[in-house]
């Protein structure tokens, strides 16, 4: 049987505000790897940030808190989450 607080789970993020141009996506990629979290942080062009998170429930619920906090010289507006449901990355990318 799969420990449900250890199974990998998945969730997409939409971050608006002052979060280009400001070490964010650097930021979202440290902190993740720290947590053993695999996905991406992706610049899109209204200026916000996706992220995608894969990795276990306690992980992911610390990096929802950092992100909401961000780095030094960002300003994070709006946040919302969704699931995510594939399992497609392998360590953690910026785009």
């Amino acid at each position: 049987m799969v420990d449900p607080s250890t199974a990998v789970i998945g969730l997409r993020g939409i971050i608006s505000g002052r979060v280009q141009g400001v070490g964010f996506r650097a930021f979202v990629k440290r902190e993740a790897l720290n947590r053993g979290l695999r996905g991406r942080a992706l610049n899109l062009h209204d200026g916000r940030v996706e992220v995608i998170l894969l990795g276990e429930r306690e992980a992911l619920a610390e990096m929802q808190a950092e992100i909401a906090r961000g780095p030094e010289g960002a300003r994070v507006g709006n946040l919302t989450w969704e699931p995510y449901l594939e399992d497609s990355f392998d360590g953690f990318a910026i785009s």
